[in-house]
């Protein structure tokens, strides 16, 4: 038997797929509608092992649909907007745009080489007009109906592409494209107000039958949902007072210090105020920033700050606590600030453990007394 040489035989059989269109999608009332989608692949030149596999389990999605009766619309496109463009382009010594477009047409090439059943009239680039004219459409309701707004916010910033990542872009501290150094930078950037439909976003979680549970915890986690109080402390040595966010208002009698995000504005007032610890302040400062905020707010990551030699009163007992710059308060989360209650938080407890700090009871079960030096 002749040994199969599929190069000898694919292409004959690529070239009437695509003469037929035999994967066009046409509208069929008669039919019920499936939509399967993967994610668009950023044009970087070739497909790797990584977009094979994914397209490949969408195609088997798509054709197992189509062969149980569903009318399949499976469109592929390319996410082709965007600072990397521009930079692969300067590297290369071309357009962008002659860049972006090479590459777009390498890697339909090497889709219909795979023999993946996409409806080709149906492309999407990011990069065209008649994409993003939409994008901005949207953009601009949401503006009107006053859901997107400016503000300064950290971010995180690679030089070398220069432009902003997302955490997930974020591994051990360098960009996941270039493995340069990612710093915390405070920038305007535009914001949407995912928070005025954080109730019905949480209670649709609900709805997501045979999602793993995973990701329905980082969904959760994304939407941010928190119901507290602001509380104001005044801090004598700096003429200030400091608000802390809390969902626990209730223990504010075990507060025996108070953390701070790297990034809130007191820590530079904390500075000039303690020159004596300023070096110390701002190069802890800037080991936290070199950490995404998956990182630092990770139940498995360590713990650490640096104490100010600054206090605050709490204004419940009188006491005083002292401030802490620390990796594991959020600049954005409530107001950068969080009250230390060892004995009734987890991370506050291990970050007492580590520095020594007191711990104060605060709640006690009924029937049952609750001692430091037993917890």
């Amino acid at each position: 038997m002749e040994k199969y040489m599929p190069q000898k035989i694919e292409k004959k059989w690529q070239k009437k797929w695509l003469e037929s269109n035999v994967y066009k999608t046409e509208m069929d009332p008669k039919k019920p509608k499936y939509y399967t989608l993967e994610m668009f692949p950023y044009p970087s030149g070739n497909l790797h092992m990584g977009h094979v596999r994914n397209y490949s389990i969408g195609d088997v999605l798509a054709r197992y649909k189509t062969m149980e009766g569903f009318n399949v619309i499976h469109p592929m496109g390319f996410d082709a907007f965007g600072m990397p463009a521009e930079n692969a382009a300067i590297k290369h010594g071309v357009k962008p745009s002659d860049w972006t477009y090479s590459n777009m047409d390498n890697m339909k090439r090497q889709q219909r080489e795979m023999g993946l059943s996409y409806d080709w009239d149906r492309e999407v680039a990011t990069c065209r007009p008649d994409y993003y004219k939409w994008t901005q459409w949207l953009f601009e309701l949401f503006y009107k109906r006053g859901l997107a707004y400016k503000k300064k916010a950290y971010v995180n910033w690679c030089d070398t592409c220069g432009t902003v990542l997302a955490n997930e872009q974020v591994i051990d501290g360098l960009c996941w494209r270039c493995d340069n150094e990612v710093v915390k930078k405070d920038l305007s950037q535009w914001f949407f107000k995912i928070t005025d439909y954080a109730d019905v976003l949480l209670k649709d979680l609900d709805l997501l039958k045979g999602w793993p549970e995973r990701v329905k915890i980082m969904q959760d986690n994304w939407i941010g949902r928190s119901e507290g109080l602001e509380l104001n402390f005044e801090v004598p040595e700096l003429n200030e007072t400091l608000s802390v966010y809390t969902t626990r208002p209730d223990t504010a009698y075990g507060i025996t210090f108070v953390a701070l995000a790297a990034e809130h504005p007191m820590v530079e007032t904390i500075c000039k105020a303690k020159p004596e610890k300023a070096d110390e302040i701002r190069a802890f400062v800037k080991k936290v920033q070199s950490q995404s905020d998956i990182e630092r707010t990770s139940s498995e990551s360590e713990k650490e700050g640096v104490g100010t030699g600054v206090y605050m009163i709490n204004p419940f007992n009188g006491n005083k606590a002292e401030i802490w710059v620390t990796n594991y308060v959020l600049a954005d989360y409530g107001t950068g600030a969080v009250m230390g209650v060892p004995s009734e938080d987890q991370r506050d407890w291990m970050f007492a453990q580590k520095y020594n700090l007191d711990v104060i009871v605060t709640l006690q079960p009924k029937g049952v007394e609750l001692k430091v030096e037993e917890m």
